[in-house]
């Protein structure tokens, strides 16, 4: 898998994986992240996700990172703004009151481009990359944001029945990329309503990272 199947996804409008609504293990789980309003949420490979208007409704700042130039533009006007576009590095950073959002492979953003992070919320980052990225992506998130803690959605499934994204991720794997990290708890585990692209029986996982 490479940056054009992503391309590929957002400029074929073929983007299943957009939610209509706010996640609701989002809204359900966030306080666990004992956050406070005006603290900055970093959402890895965002997407035009309606999380970052449901955060910076309730009072906090967001940063995010997205390949798509076409996702970020469309968030931006389903935000009603009109961003800032600036140089950021390799990437270039999209800017509004209370958000930044950096457009470009995330492996190019660094600690310094990014700025301080309180947490991350990572729906959609994890699963999405085969399991020789999730490594480097688990390595690199954390030198980023500083081990800032997380609310981390994954699911787990057999994955031999269906090909991802979104891939399955176990628990296990979970351990293996961030107990020397974090202290992991499992906040939520159950079956997701109707399985996986029409069926594909899996769990939803909600882990919250705390140092």
């Amino acid at each position: 898998m490479d940056t054009s199947f992503w391309h590929r996804k957002w400029e074929e409008g073929e983007i299943g994986f957009h939610e209509s609504d706010v996640n609701k293990l989002l809204v359900s789980y966030l306080h666990h992240l004992s956050l406070v309003k005006g603290d900055r949420v970093f959402v890895p490979l965002c997407g035009k996700t309606l999380v970052i208007s449901w955060l910076l409704d309730n009072g906090y700042r967001v940063a995010g990172a997205e390949l798509s130039v076409i996702a970020v533009e469309q968030l931006f006007a389903e935000l009603g703004v009109k961003p800032e576009i600036s140089a950021a590095g390799q990437m270039d950073r999209y800017s509004a009151p209370n958000i930044d959002i950096f457009v470009g492979d995330i492996f190019d953003l660094s600690s310094e481009i990014l700025g301080p992070v309180d947490a991350v919320f990572d729906r959609a980052a994890l699963v999405a990359l085969p399991d020789k990225m999730r490594n480097r992506y688990a390595a690199h998130l954390m030198n980023i944001t500083d081990r800032a803690p997380q609310l981390l959605i994954c699911y787990e499934y057999d994955q031999s029945s269906m090909a991802g994204p979104p891939f399955s991720v176990s628990n296990e794997e979970i351990r293996q990329h961030y107990s020397d990290s974090y202290e992991l708890t499992l906040v939520s585990s159950a079956d997701l309503p109707g399985g996986l692209k029409g069926g594909c029986a899996a769990k939803e996982n909600v882990w919250l990272l705390k140092k």
